[in-house]
């Protein structure tokens, strides 16, 4: 939105960094082990690879400096980090040893470079390609930044041998009903899924390995489809759904939300509510509930990094639910809902959040919570950003 350049940097032996606040012993070294001491241990004068206070130490000593030289940390993401300038805002963000700087003047970034490399070893990446598997493609002239996993997925296909396999449209296909009943019974079969190497990632469950099969096939098809950023006025908007006992061993719920920056997406989740609701209403109240706090977090990490965004407008297809997000009597139809599910109308009234009514075939959450036919799920894709290069 604001042509920020983007840099990338990556810290040396970042875990020898940091500096311990215990005393620790250690084994000699395989190899170096001192002649007429071998009984001897050794004492740890600062951080290193393996240990468990590494990854925490690292980052207070990487958090110490750059308090130091006058940026704040985020108190809404912790790897998040900020300096006003006369002009805008300089931001980095850390995720273990690799970081990204983003600011309006490339000499920012220079000044920036220069202190980080004077405190820590950095290896200096230029303008961002690649961080955390997700590649990286800008358009400065037409105003858009892509984000894509095509590498990983082909890493992925290839570890599992699929990277022939017949491509399929949709990530999950209707006839799927997954549950813990399909596990083999038949020795033969058990034998058998002991030898697949999908064994890690589905357990013993032979349905359960045509889905992931299913999965990968939609992944070697859909493998260049990416995001796209596009140089636009700020607009945050959620869409949520739920999918009513779609849990078949336990019957509960299934969530789905995601929300959209200028139509593409930038934060998403599906995962099974916690509790089980008994009302398709109860289920879609809950689901907003998880969407609302998303709301929350994000807005105030905005807010923070001084990005205007004064009312976030959350897309729901339950008029049931939404009435409850609003109505402050008793009914007895509801009177069993947890109160920790309530403070949604306490939002709802003082404004900052706005959930609304949407059809369901303009829903694109419908796709998280249910497995879909093909022209509703790539009209759902549509819907948030999805772009197939």
């Amino acid at each position: 939105m604001h042509d920020l350049e983007l840099e990338q940097l990556d810290v040396k032996t970042a875990f020898l960094h940091g500096e311990l606040e215990e005393q620790i012993y250690m084994h000699q070294p395989e190899g170096f082990v001192a002649e007429g001491k071998e009984d001897h241990v050794c004492l740890l004068m600062k951080s290193l690879y393996g240990l468990k206070q590494s990854p925490r130490q690292w980052y207070k000593r990487f958090d110490s400096f750059m308090v130091k030289i006058g940026f704040c940390r985020s108190k809404f993401d912790n790897c998040v980090y900020f300096r006003k300038l006369v002009d805008g805002f300089v931001y980095l963000l850390l995720y273990v040893d690799d970081m990204l700087i983003a600011v309006k003047e490339m000499v920012e970034i220079q000044k920036l470079k220069t202190q980080l490399k004077g405190e820590f070893k950095m290896k200096d990446l230029g303008a961002a390609k690649q961080i955390l598997g997700m590649e990286i493609n800008r358009d400065r002239r037409g105003g858009t930044l892509y984000l894509s996993q095509r590498k990983y997925v082909e890493k992925v296909l290839e570890h599992f041998n699929m990277k022939n396999a017949k491509p399929v449209s949709t990530p999950l296909a209707a006839h799927f009903r997954l549950s813990l009943a399909l596990s083999p019974h038949k020795e033969e079969d058990k034998n058998y899924m002991t030898h697949v190497p999908y064994t890690s990632a589905v357990g013993s469950l032979i349905e359960h390995l045509q889905a992931v099969k299913w999965i990968l096939q939609y992944l070697r098809g859909t493998s260049s489809t990416c995001l796209a950023f596009k140089k636009d006025d700020f607009s945050l908007v959620g869409y949520v759904d739920s999918d009513y006992a779609g849990d078949l061993d336990r019957r509960r719920s299934i969530t789905g939300y995601v929300f959209t920056l200028e139509g593409c997406s930038v934060s998403w989740k599906a995962t099974l509510q916690h509790v089980v609701a008994l009302s398709t209403t109860e289920a879609e109240y809950m689901a907003v509930t998880e969407a609302i706090k998303e709301a929350i977090w994000l807005q105030g990490l905005f807010r923070e990094l001084s990005i205007r965004n004064e009312v976030t407008m959350i897309y729901c297809d339950s008029q049931s639910s939404i009435h409850l997000t609003k109505d402050q009597m008793h009914h007895e139809r509801t009177k069993h809902i947890d109160v920790r599910f309530y403070f949604v109308r306490d939002i709802v009234a003082q404004g900052v959040i706005v959930v609304k009514k949407i059809g369901t075939e303009d829903n694109p959450t419908d796709m998280m919570t249910k497995a879909l036919p093909v022209n509703k799920f790539e009209h759902c894709l549509n819907l948030i950003g999805s772009y197939k290069s």
